[in-house]
């Protein structure tokens, strides 16, 4: 039986800036919506944004205020709260050979009706 991933609880603010991108990334029209909600140790509900690597799967901990702040905070984010395009686009060149960053970035390599051959 493989082993399972590590689990990590982490603030988003404390997480390395390449996992922050790729978070980011991964969310980019926002927080909020995807938070989930999990009962920690000493029985409390706490809200928290789940992301996957291949080595950890992670718990950023957030509420919701907390998720709307962030990103209205962050340059990254245009006023409604989406990833700017030159931002996904730059992160997406950046993260698009990370393996488990497939599962989060959308595949535009299907033919969109523009046919480049030349005869």
């Amino acid at each position: 039986m493989p082993d399972a991933k590590p689990r990590v609880i982490k603030d988003f603010e404390k997480l390395d800036a390449m996992i922050q991108e790729q978070v980011k990334l991964a969310y980019p029209s926002g927080f909020y919506n995807s938070l989930i909600h999990y009962y920690n140790k000493e029985g409390a509900r706490v809200s928290a944004l789940p992301f996957e690597t291949d080595e950890k799967y992670y718990l950023i901990r957030m509420t919701r205020e907390e998720a709307k702040e962030i990103v209205s905070q962050d340059e990254d984010f245009d006023d409604d709260g989406n990833l700017k395009e030159t931002v996904k686009d730059d992160y997406e060149d950046k993260y698009s050979d990370v393996d488990y960053m497939s599962d989060y970035i959308p595949d535009d390599s299907k033919d969109d009706g523009d046919d480049d051959d030349d005869y």
